[in-house]
């Protein structure tokens, strides 16, 4: 369900190399939240980072959107660069594992591979 690794890179060098990437596959990065800061704003104790990176291949989401609109509130994709136990880790929800549970269409599942293929392949170039 989930595709983590770990970098030994810094969280913000894997958010920047993260970007770079995004941009490569021919995505956009919509928002950045900053969990980890908005916590800390808020007056929680939160000692890790992390930053939840919303991305997004427009052709792909307007043919999920053709198909079924009510996928919109499956959309955008993200992925998460955070830090546990000192280590710096970056991941996502996979995909098509989502899709499936939402839709039994094979248009639909064949698209979410492709943008899950395009995902490790980011994860993986900013690790």
């Amino acid at each position: 369900m989930y595709y983590i690794v770990e970098s030994k890179k810094s969280l913000g060098q894997v958010a920047t190399d993260l970007e770079a990437a995004v941009k490569k596959h021919k995505f956009g990065v919509l928002h950045v939240h900053d969990i980890g800061a908005t916590l800390r704003g808020k007056g929680f104790e939160f000692t890790d980072e992390c930053k939840v990176f919303e991305v997004c291949n427009p052709g792909q989401a307007s043919k999920v959107m053709a198909n079924d609109m009510r996928l919109n509130m499956a959309l955008p994709c993200r992925i998460s660069v955070y830090t546990e136990k000192g280590k710096t880790m970056v991941g996502m929800i996979k995909p098509e594992q989502m899709l499936t549970m939402l839709s039994k269409d094979a248009g639909l599942n064949k698209i979410a591979k492709e943008v899950e293929a395009d995902m490790i392949k980011m994860i993986d170039e900013s690790k």
